[in-house]
């Protein structure tokens, strides 16, 4: 009887001590916040990815831009090598321009990059526009997919500039991977220029420590 028992307890244990390790090795805890729509950088995606991209928002009228940045690990100081960084934005009238292959709520006007060792990327695109009758700032989504990692935005470009970045505008702003507020410049090549460095897991809901 007490054999009976004591293996009784020893099956209880086991089933108990099997039930939390498969609990615990399929339960995932998704990085980011709330990312409606972040599914989308996956539709059309390019197999090959590079550090550098032109959007045909270069190649359109408005203002060229040429946006570049380091993406860094969370200490803020080493590069971070294999992080895919997607954007998308309006044109210059603030809409998101569908073509005939380019038909999701992104429009037409996006782009992916991949970092090398050096953690740089850089974007040729042209400037934003608001969107219509509104008073939104301008700005570019961007998307972060780190390797073994879910993808997750973060602060959007925004132009400090923009009449409509208002102090209380500044002021909620999550500051996920940092400031994406940019000041731009005109560089040598004629260009605006703006820099944005991101600090992965800045800020960022349910990073991991």
């Amino acid at each position: 009887m007490k054999a009976m028992l004591l293996s009784m307890i020893s099956l209880l244990m086991l089933q108990t001590s099997c039930g939390q390790t498969n609990q615990s090795s399929t339960s995932t805890v998704r990085v980011g916040a709330s990312c409606e729509g972040c599914e989308l950088m996956y539709s059309n995606m390019p197999k090959q990815l590079n550090a550098v991209d032109t959007c045909i928002g270069w190649y359109q009228q408005g203002h060229q831009m040429k946006i570049e940045g380091t993406v860094y690990k969370k200490d803020g100081k080493t590069p971070a090598a294999g992080v895919i960084v997607y954007y998308y934005q309006t044109n210059t009238g603030g809409e998101y321009a569908q073509t005939a292959t380019e038909k999701t709520r992104h429009g037409s006007l996006r782009g992916w990059l991949l970092t090398g060792t050096d953690g740089r990327y850089t974007i040729y695109t042209s400037k934003p526009g608001s969107y219509p009758q509104s008073s939104i700032p301008a700005h570019i989504h961007l998307t972060i997919k780190e390797p073994g990692m879910n993808e997750y935005f973060i602060d959007d470009i925004q132009f400090d500039d923009d009449p409509f970045l208002t102090k209380k505008e500044r002021d909620r702003l999550p500051n996920y991977a940092g400031s994406g507020i940019l000041t731009l410049t005109t560089n040598s090549e004629g260009l605006l220029y703006g820099r944005r460095d991101i600090i992965l897991g800045l800020n960022i809901p349910n990073y991991p420590k």
